[in-house]
C-alpha cells in the first residue's frame, strides 16, 4: 500500500518524472531509498515520510491510515529483529557443532574405525582388509585394485560369500606375483549369485585413525595414511592396539 502512494506521490510532485518503468526507480531515489528489492525499517520510514511530504493538500492522509502504517512499520522492525536472531542462532549452532565434532574426531584416535570408502593404504608390509555388504548370497565376488594412474594391478576371486559383512584380506602384490610399492589404491567389488545375476554391493575399509585434520571444509581423519571424512565413518571398533 505504502510503495503505491509513495509511487503515486512521487509522480505527481515531478512533472518531468518519466512514465515508463524507470519511475518506480526514480521514486525510490528521490526518497532517499536504494533500487534494491531489500528494503529495511529505515527505508519504511522514508517512504512514510515521502508519502507525508507529498499528499494531498485537498486530501490529507487520515489519521486511521497513518495509524496502519506505522503498525506496519512495527511489524517491519519486529520481523527484521526476529530474523538477526535467527541468523544470530543458526551461526552459533553450527559453531557448537563443529566444536562437538572436533572433540569427538580427537578422542578417535588409535581407534580402528570401519569407514565408508573404496581407497585402502598399504604401507609396504601390512596386508590390509577389504570389506564389501552383500545384499545376498554370492557364488562369486571380485575384487579389482587400482593403482593411483586408475590401472588395474591385480584381480582378487574371493569366491562365494554369504548375505551381510565380509572381508577379503590383499597381499599386496599383483597379478604377476610382485610386491607391489607403498601407497593409496583404489578398489572395486562385482559379485554374482548361482544362477549369473549381478549382486548389489556395498564397499567399506577398516583401518585405524592415526591422527585428525580440521579444516573450513570439515573434520578429517588420517586413516591408515588416507583422508576419510568424519561423515563416512560407519562403526567404532575399539582400541587399534
Amino acid at each position: 500500500m505504502i510503495l503505491n502512494q509513495m509511487d503515486s506521490a512521487s509522480s505527481s510532485a515531478s512533472s518531468t518524472a518519466s512514465t515508463s518503468s524507470a519511475s518506480s526507480s526514480s521514486a525510490l531515489q528521490s526518497a532517499g531509498l536504494s533500487s534494491s528489492a531489500n528494503l529495511d525499517e529505515n527505508d519504511f520510514l522514508n517512504m512514510l515520510i515521502t508519502e507525508l511530504q507529498n499528499q494531498d493538500p485537498t486530501d490529507p492522509l487520515q489519521s486511521t491510515d497513518l495509524a496502519a502504517q506505522l503498525a506496519q512499520f512495527s511489524q517491519v522492525s519486529e520481523l527484521q529483529t526476529m530474523n538477526t536472531n535467527i541468523q544470530n542462532a543458526t551461526s552459533a549452532n553450527l559453531v557448537l557443532t563443529q566444536s562437538i565434532n572436533n572433540t569427538m574426531a580427537a578422542t578417535l584416535i588409535g581407534k580402528e574405525v570401519r569407514v565408508n570408502s573404496s581407497t585402502i593404504s598399504y604401507d609396504g608390509s601390512t596386508q590390509p582388509s577389504i570389506g564389501v555388504t552383500l545384499s545376498g548370497n554370492a557364488a562369486d565376488v571380485k575384487v579389482q585394485i587400482k593403482d593411483s594412474a586408475g590401472d588395474v594391478v591385480r584381480t582378487i576371486d574371493a569366491g562365494p560369500k554369504l548375505t551381510g559383512d565380509s572381508t577379503i584380506t590383499w597381499d599386496g602384490k599383483d597379478d604377476s606375483g610382485n610386491q607391489l610399492q607403498a601407497g593409496n589404491y583404489t578398489f572395486s567389488i562385482t559379485a554374482t549369485d548361482s544362477a549369473g545375476n549381478s549382486v548389489s554391493t556395498a564397499s567399506y575399509a577398516l583401518g585405524v585413525v592415526q591422527g585428525v585434520k580440521y579444516s573450513s571444509n570439515g573434520t578429517v581423519l588420517i586413516v591408515n595414511g588416507a583422508d576419510i571424512d568424519l561423515s563416512d565413518v560407519q562403526e567404532i571398533l575399539g582400541s587399534g592396539n
